[in-house]
């Protein structure tokens, strides 16, 4: 297969895109024929002016001569010092937006049509759908019948690690076009054959148990205080508080019942009865129809963006500097559960993990063990 590669770059103090290629009389006389088409003698390589509308039409003429890569043009300059290892789903967004190859949409309709009747949630449907539609745009001039397990290892190298984007949405990609050849193309690729990116072993974040107590209490709005105490309280992913709806605190038997988590399992979580009467005061002031927490339109749920706006608010009044996410509270009540003496099992329930090593990584950071351990620089 031909390579073909379209750059940015100036030439006579213009921004021009640069087409470069072996030798080929047939691509040669095709790109004479695009208005504005120039050969320079000093770059050795086809340009014309950098417009959209030049982009588009050169990517259309040289489609049919073999793989064109014109990831420089498209990719983002990075801070200096600064890598790109964005988290899943930051990459897709940097993926070029041409349309799909003719078929190549019925192909991805097909494919959207297979996971909403299996009833995958839609975060799954979207990240999986772009992540496909890369690949397919990536071999736009491939008929997918014609794509191997080679072509999925030339696209790891020649777009995602050669533009630095993380282990997690390569293995995204994977999943994603494991499941699209499966269910379109009724083939199955072989995963022996199919690199999977070796995944970080990073730990779970984790505040004391006096930092979750003075970002708690920080923040002087009820509702706000009462999103970020819950979240802690039952070990809730942000999304998950969320969803909430009045009904699913149970002041009777003192659980949360958490509806369409993650896999979309229900589980339920102990509710503290002090967490309880937070939210008793909070229900008594703001009456929300729904959700629980709701936001400025009634009956609607309220915002995610605003949720970590409400974090970041009240870590600006506590001296924490640490990058807290909403995240790390869910790590933090899991943790202090380890350390109180919970069962890890209990904990795994209560967490909604499926498999018992994610919970397992939480002994790697509680301290109970490891203080009664004394250094033998205290023996010196």
């Amino acid at each position: 297969m031909k390579r073909i590669i379209i750059e940015k770059t100036m030439h006579r103090n213009l921004p021009v895109l640069c087409i470069r290629f072996e030798r080929d009389r047939q691509i040669e006389a095709a790109l004479k024929k695009l208005d504005g088409m120039k050969w320079s003698q000093t770059m050795r390589c086809w340009y014309i002016k950098n417009m959209p509308v030049n982009f588009r039409a050169a990517l259309k003429t040289l489609r049919p001569f073999g793989h064109v890569d014109f990831s420089a043009v498209i990719k983002k300059a990075q801070p200096a010092g600064k890598e790109l290892n964005a988290p899943a789903g930051k990459e897709k967004n940097t993926a070029h937006r041409e349309p799909l190859a003719e078929g190549q949409s019925a192909q991805v309709a097909k494919f959207i049509q297979y996971l909403r009747s299996k009833r995958y949630s839609n975060n799954t449907i979207k990240t999986y759908t772009d992540a496909l539609k890369t690949f397919l745009r990536f071999y736009s001039n491939k008929m997918t019948e014609h794509i191997t397990t080679d072509d999925i290892i030339y696209f790891n190298n020649e777009h995602i690690l050669k533009n630095r984007f993380s282990s997690s949405f390569q293995n995204q990609v994977i999943n994603a076009l494991k499941l699209f050849f499966l269910v379109v193309e009724n083939r199955n690729l072989d995963p022996q054959l199919i690199h999977r990116p070796k995944q970080p072993k990073t730990l779970p974040n984790v505040l004391s148990k006096e930092e979750v107590k003075a970002l708690l209490e920080a923040s002087p709005n009820l509702k706000h205080r009462a999103m970020l105490s819950l979240i802690y309280a039952c070990g809730l992913r942000s999304g998950e508080l969320l969803k909430l709806k009045a009904e699913h605190v149970d002041s009777k038997r003192l659980v949360l019942i958490i509806k369409g988590a993650k896999g979309n399992k229900d589980r339920i979580a102990p509710l503290s009865p002090k967490v309880l009467e937070l939210l008793r005061q909070y229900f008594k002031a703001y009456r929300p129809k729904t959700y629980l927490f709701e936001g400025q339109v009634a009956g609607q749920p309220y915002d995610a963006r605003s949720l970590q706006l409400v974090l970041r608010q009240a870590l600006a009044k506590t001296t924490i500097k640490k990058p807290v996410t909403l995240h790390w509270l869910r790590h933090s009540y899991a943790t202090h559960l380890l350390e109180a003496g919970t069962d890890l099992r209990y904990i795994q329930e209560i967490l909604g993990h499926k498999s018992s090593k994610t919970t397992e990584l939480y002994t790697h950071v509680s301290t109970k063990s490891i203080q009664k351990i004394n250094s033998p620089f205290d023996t010196l």
